[in-house]
């Protein structure tokens, strides 16, 4: 069993930044693939960005290269989105996600959900 708590989300303007956390217990967090993920009203969930266990590779959607940044540090148990030149189609509960297999992530799919925590990027 793997707990995930998102935070950080919030209400920003076109152009900025924000930082997201995502804090894990309950079994060891270092041994897991971690990502974010996103759904938007009336869509569906959307990959945004993928870290493997060791932080040696990086994966994200074509949408958000260049702007947003997946990190990790294991001795805190936590994974971030750095979001950055925010955008207001970003909008979206941004999910934090973990599986044992990177490329599960990847392809959508995770053994392990947060609850979600809102972005909203005004115009």
């Amino acid at each position: 069993q793997v707990q995930l708590v998102e935070s950080g989300g919030g209400l920003v303007q076109a152009g900025g930044s924000l930082r997201l956390s995502c804090a894990a217990s309950g079994r060891t967090f270092s041994s897991y693939a971690m990502a974010w993920f996103r759904q938007a009203p009336g869509k569906e969930r959307e990959f945004v960005a993928a870290i493997t266990w060791s932080g040696g590779n990086t994966y994200y959607a074509d949408s958000v290269k260049g702007r947003f940044t997946i990190s990790r540090d294991n001795a805190k148990n936590t994974v971030y989105l750095q979001m950055n030149s925010l955008k207001p189609e970003d909008t979206a509960v941004y999910y934090c996600a973990a599986d044992t297999a990177v490329w599960v992530l990847t392809n959508g799919r995770a053994d392990y959900w947060g609850q979600g925590t809102q972005v909203t990027v005004s115009s």
